[in-house]
């Protein structure tokens, strides 16, 4: 995994932990800052990264996306996009 890889998988956790934290947050989290860094992070995203983690980033399916910087892309539900 690069470093920009693991920085995405970062920012994936904090936003996911930030979501989870919602019902019960006093004050509510900056979720709008945590989405601003992922998109900032899979813009830096060469050419030639995985096709799979650049598309689910773009469709914003981070779960998907941690899933796979995770090793875990088999526990992916298949989507309707292909």
């Amino acid at each position: 995994m690069t470093e920009l890889e693991q920085d995405i998988l970062t920012a994936l956790k904090d936003l996911e932990n930030a979501v989870k934290s919602l019902p019960t947050a006093n004050p509510r989290p900056a979720l709008r800052l945590r989405l601003a860094r992922v998109d900032e992070l899979t813009h830096q995203l060469p050419r030639n990264s995985d096709p799979n983690l650049v598309h689910y980033l773009h469709k914003k399916s981070y779960e998907k996306a941690r899933l796979l910087l995770e090793g875990r892309d088999a526990e992916n539900a298949r989507g309707t996009c292909r």
